[in-house]
């Protein structure tokens, strides 16, 4: 059965709710190994992790930042941060896909993605072959994310056609704009991978809503953290907090989910604690979803409504060169 054809296939998926070894990227990838391990031993086919799992999503500090000024501990608590992200490609991505073909899932991982001295939100990719496939940037930072993350553009929002459907991912707030979620439904997005570190109760909303108007099971992993999961005080101060919060207290409460086409809840919300959350999705419910409404198929009014994606990349420096000859100066 070819990879257009998967009306009859079911598929085990499991996403990860669990938090960052925060400032320690080698302890954050054996933990990472030991989720994925204990997911493929539950027969589990692609697994997702949250936003910001390899490198760490910053809860509660503000890196110094005031409008018109950055303090000397800000810009250090920075540098521990891009220290802590990960280069794409890179060693650790090398063994992150080798984790994916050992254990023979597809992967989804949110990482912290470092290029030079700009640091992204990015999913990456990878195959049940231990092969990297790609990544995808955040495209918009929410509030003071801007200030420690660049933008993404459209060269990474990717859908990849795999044997088990077409998977993508669109990450945290990113969900809520629907011309993004439009282009990602324009590619045939089947497995919506919704990575987030966002616990409020109406992410459920907005994470059923994207199951019924796009047609696809929808994949939400969110971390779990605790106070005790950063380093203590003074090396990690939760500065945006009234008081600086316990060892024990839930920093992020995960609310991760599985939700089929037809908008049910398939397995979570978990709110517990950290979690592998599985269900076993049919992919015939894509197809007897979109009999009722296909958002880019015969509900779409190209002629009224129409969105273009500009999908290449949006480089700040570009270089042209032409090929010496005899008569070009040496």
């Amino acid at each position: 059965m070819g990879a257009s054809d998967l009306s009859s296939t079911v598929v085990r998926a499991t996403v990860v709710q669990a938090s960052t070894i925060f400032y320690d990227t080698p302890a954050t990838l054996d933990k990472a190994e030991r989720l994925i391990a204990e997911a493929a031993s539950y027969g589990a086919q692609i697994v997702v992790f949250p936003e910001a799992f390899i490198g760490g999503y910053p809860h509660g500090s503000t890196f110094g930042i005031t409008l018109g000024n950055r303090t000397a501990k800000g810009k250090e608590e920075f540098r521990r941060y891009h220290a802590s992200a990960i280069d794409v490609p890179g060693p650790e991505v090398d063994r992150l896909a080798a984790l994916a073909g050992k254990y023979k899932i597809y992967l989804v991982m949110g990482a912290v993605e470092r290029s030079g001295y700009t640091l992204y939100c990015s999913v990456l990719f990878f195959d049940s072959q231990g092969q990297y496939m790609g990544k995808h940037r955040k495209l918009m930072p929410t509030g003071l994310e801007r200030a420690i993350w660049g933008f993404g553009d459209g060269s990474t929002i990717p859908v990849y056609e795999t044997p088990i459907g077409k998977i993508g991912a669109v990450i945290c707030w990113e969900n809520r704009m629907p011309l993004l979620r439009t282009a990602m439904y324009g590619k045939g997005i089947e497995i919506y991978c919704a990575p987030t570190v966002y616990d409020r109760k109406d992410w459920q909303a907005s994470m059923t809503h994207i199951a019924l108007e796009g047609g696809c099971f929808v994949l939400s992993a969110s971390q779990f953290c605790r106070r005790k999961d950063y380093p203590p005080p003074p090396d990690y101060v939760f500065v945006a907090a009234a008081e600086e919060p316990s060892t024990d207290t839930v920093v992020c409460a995960g609310g991760s989910v599985i939700i089929s086409p037809s908008g049910q809840v398939l397995a979570g919300p978990n709110y517990e604690g950290e979690a592998l959350i599985s269900a076993d999705l049919d992919l015939g419910e894509i197809v007897r979803a979109k009999f009722a409404f296909d958002v880019v198929g015969h509900y779409s009014r190209p002629e009224v409504l129409s969105l273009t994606v500009k999908d290449h990349p949006q480089d700040p420096v570009s270089f042209t060169s032409t090929a010496r000859t005899e008569s070009t100066p040496k």
